[in-house]
């Protein structure tokens, strides 16, 4: 098996420049860079894992913990964010808590084990001591799809209640009065929770309350909010407003099945626009959270944090209504 001493001899240069070239540290010309690499491929050279850690005090691999696998943003959002590790140089391990607490907790705990130089979590919602685990060991760690300045991690993504404003805003300019919510659950979820409080809080701005059975939580499954639909619709509602997109497209097969017009007898809005939504007919008016940018920025500030031995930066990042046919003026109003 080639050694970097072999390299650095068929390169013509000393092993600790191939050192730097492999480990993407220091200065070198990038004839000196081109020289290294020819050989490393020549001799199809493999640098030692556990040596390269320990000259960098690194892994070089950053990890992911997810609530599920069972929601499309989440996989363009961790997409973005192994895409960009790659690019830089650093390996990836994705965990998945099933929403569950204790899980999660353990899992955190495998990834402080595994020895992974940065984490990626979802929501602030997660156990103190959690959180202090990752400080002791000096884990570097961010919390994604949320931002609140008054959070005990980094967040790099989106106000979820404010993200709900422009949405509410769309349907009352177009004069809906009598409002539904299909939300996530919200036990154990932040970001539910957040959507719930910002359409409440958004729609008492304009002077409209939103009656408590009026707000359904359902699980993040098209079956599931078909079933949740039925008890919206007998409330005479005029727009159902969804915690995400897998619920709005639920809600939208189930009043298309049962004969209403959309968006003339009933408007619908999901949350998180994913690819499909697009493709719907009719096509889902949602709420673009970048999921696959947030994912890329956090691995960027956690890398940059590691290499750079610094505190990971929050950074809000801005949502954007997208407006298709699946709302429309209320009939009452029209």
């Amino acid at each position: 098996m080639p050694t970097q001493s072999d390299v650095a001899r068929l390169a013509g240069v000393s092993t600790a420049t191939v050192s730097r070239v492999i480990n993407r540290r220091g200065v070198v010309t990038e004839e000196v860079r081109a020289r290294v690499e020819s050989a490393v491929e020549k001799l199809h050279y493999v640098p030692h894992a556990g040596a390269r850690a320990l000259a960098l005090q690194r892994s070089g691999t950053l990890g992911a913990i997810i609530p599920t696998l069972n929601n499309a943003i989440f996989a363009e959002g961790i997409n973005g964010f192994e895409r960009c590790a790659q690019s830089l140089g650093y390996t990836f391990i994705l965990a998945v808590s099933h929403n569950d607490p204790q899980q999660h907790a353990e899992l955190v705990m495998r990834m402080i084990e595994r020895g992974v130089d940065g984490l990626l979590l979802v929501g602030n919602e997660h156990d103190a001591a959690g959180f202090s685990r990752l400080e002791k060991a000096a884990l570097r760690h961010v919390c994604t799809w949320v931002y609140d300045e008054r959070a005990r991690a980094p967040n790099i993504g989106f106000c979820n209640a404010q993200a709900m404003h422009d949405l509410v805003d769309h349907l009352v300019e177009h004069g809906h009065r009598n409002f539904g919510m299909l939300a996530g659950l919200s036990a154990n979820n932040d970001r539910a929770r957040e959507r719930i409080l910002g359409v409440i809080n958004r729609l008492n701005h304009h002077g409209i309350a939103l009656p408590p059975q009026c707000i359904v939580e359902v699980d993040y499954v098209i079956r599931e909010s078909r079933k949740a639909f039925w008890q919206l619709i007998n409330n005479d509602v005029s727009a159902i407003i969804c915690g995400n997109d897998v619920i709005a497209q639920g809600a939208l097969l189930e009043a298309m099945k049962m004969g209403l017009r959309i968006p003339e007898d009933l408007s619908i809005t999901g949350f998180d626009d994913l690819e499909l939504s697009a493709e719907l007919q009719p096509a889902l008016t949602s709420v673009d959270v970048s999921a696959q940018r947030m994912g890329e920025h956090a691995a960027k500030a956690l890398i940059d944090a590691v290499e750079n031995k610094q505190a990971v930066e929050s950074r809000k990042l801005d949502t954007r209504l997208i407006i298709r046919r699946t709302t429309g003026p209320c009939m009452d109003f029209r």
